[in-house]
């Protein structure tokens, strides 16, 4: 039975994807894996978002399981290689699965995973959107597990001696889920998709007043890392990028509107140019213009 355990074991391996996750070093007790600056597909299999993993003395804290069970396992067995210890909690700042879906793992090793409370009311779907665009070998083993400890508002944990604080937007931001994580003694704070670098933000779900607000909470804090949801850039101004241009379009926008342009001349001329090299622009863009005119003219009226 063990020799029939081991083989079946060692296909499953074989068979799935393997992500070549490489971590870096945040600070003194953070690595993380960053995502690559694109779109899900079957090349890179949902690798496009951050995970981190973070020492807390005695255990670890994971930040964003990831986009799969695979790449969750993956990770945490690189992980141990840098030191073995184990998972105190799992922590997912919202609810876009290319930020959770790693959870399966997670939940298979009994460890507790916390979220806001939005994920309290989520219904399971019959297909994830991951599950639609990657490989059935990369995601192979994945099933759609939630958190089990939610946060309404604020929370304090106190683990092996490190004080995390988990603060919940009490506002619509980038979702209606989301919640940032900060660590004092560390001086690091994980904002998950609040904070986008290196690609352009999508705001499908987004609201951008709510949005600046919650960005503005984060600017407050005496930190020297700030690591979002996409992108390397960890230092403090790296919200920078994601509020001047969530605040520049809805400022533009909202001047268009109350000119009284319709909707298809504001997506035309509202173009942002110093932003057209970040990745994603050509992509979501024009499509970012349109949600926020959609949600502008309702306020406005």
């Amino acid at each position: 039975m063990k020799s029939l355990l081991l083989m079946l074991t060692t296909i499953s391996y074989l068979l799935s994807f393997d992500y070549k996750l490489q971590p870096k070093e945040v600070g003194g007790s953070t690595h993380c894996f960053f995502g690559l600056p694109e779109v899900m597909d079957k090349r890179n299999n949902g690798n496009m978002s951050n995970s981190c993993f973070v020492n807390v003395g005695n255990s670890y804290l994971v930040i964003d399981s990831g986009p799969t069970y695979q790449y969750a396992t993956q990770a945490y067995r690189v992980i141990k290689k840098i030191k073995n210890l184990p998972i105190a909690y799992v922590i997912n700042t919202h609810l876009h699965d290319d930020h959770w879906l790693g959870n399966s793992y997670y939940a298979k090793e009994g460890i507790k995973i916390i979220g806001s409370d939005a994920f309290e009311r989520e219904e399971k779907v019959d297909m994830t959107r991951m599950q639609r665009r990657i490989s059935p070998e990369a995601y192979q083993g994945t099933t759609q597990i939630f958190p089990t400890i939610f946060v309404k508002d604020r929370k304090v944990l106190n683990i092996d001696g490190t004080e995390v604080i988990l603060i919940r937007v009490n506002q619509k931001a980038h979702t209606k889920s989301d919640l940032y994580v900060y660590i004092p003694s560390q001086r690091i704070v994980f904002s998950g998709d609040l904070v986008f670098n290196e690609r352009l933000p999508s705001i499908r779900d987004g609201n951008l007043d709510g949005w600046l607000q919650a960005l503005d909470e984060i600017k407050k804090l005496d930190v020297d890392y700030i690591v979002g949801g996409h992108g390397e850039i960890v230092s403090p101004d790296a919200v920078n990028m994601t509020y001047s241009y969530i605040k520049e379009l809805r400022d533009s926008v909202a001047k268009l509107l109350e000119e009284g342009e319709d909707i298809g001349d504001v997506v035309n001329s509202v173009r942002m140019k110093k932003y057209k090299e970040i990745p994603f622009y050509d992509a979501i863009h024009r499509e970012n213009v349109e949600t926020t005119y959609r949600v502008l003219e309702w306020e406005i009226e």
